[in-house]
């Protein structure tokens, strides 16, 4: 399985053609034995309608529930995989503190770490991001793993990443 962790350290490390594009993210999705590593990119404002330190309640508020939502899991691998949340990672400007150079392009960066119990039945994730952030409309999603790689464009219509 070496074989495959050094496909995907490669395969995620080719460039993507648009790096930060409003209204659209980025999904990498890595499967290596039984785990399944989900990193996601989102610019700020597909989130919450700005892409700055907030300027008033209303917008604490649209940070906060960004956070939420991100931390509800807004994403579940198909049942029959039983995959367990093992650990997550988020990262939101501003709400954690973190406030990016002025002029930067900000975006919100998160990983989802899982473990799956019957890898082999493991053939999607299915995501509720486009459900919680209506700015969002297009997800780029580049998958590695045991059955090879892929790409997929996730959208409302079609929120779920197939293989």
């Amino acid at each position: 399985m070496k074989t495959v962790l050094a496909i995907a350290v490669l395969f995620l490390a080719l460039p993507v053609c648009a790096q930060h594009v409003h209204g659209e993210g980025r999904l990498d999705v890595v499967i290596d034995r039984d785990q399944l590593t989900l990193s996601l990119e989102l610019p700020l404002d597909a989130a919450v309608g700005f892409e700055r330190a907030p300027r008033n309640e209303a917008e604490r508020a649209a940070l906060a529930s960004a956070g939420r939502a991100l931390h509800a899991l807004p994403f579940a691998p198909n049942a029959a995989a039983r995959c367990a949340l093992q650990a997550k990672d988020i990262s939101l400007p501003y709400l954690d503190g973190k406030a990016p150079a002025a002029g930067e392009h900000v975006d919100i960066v998160a990983s989802y770490v899982f473990r799956c119990a019957d890898p082999a039945a493991l053939k999607s994730v299915e995501t509720t991001l486009f459900k919680d952030f209506k700015r969002l409309y297009r997800l780029a999603s580049r998958r590695v793993g045991p059955s090879g790689q892929g790409a997929m464009r996730l959208t409302p219509n079609r929120p779920s990443l197939t293989w």
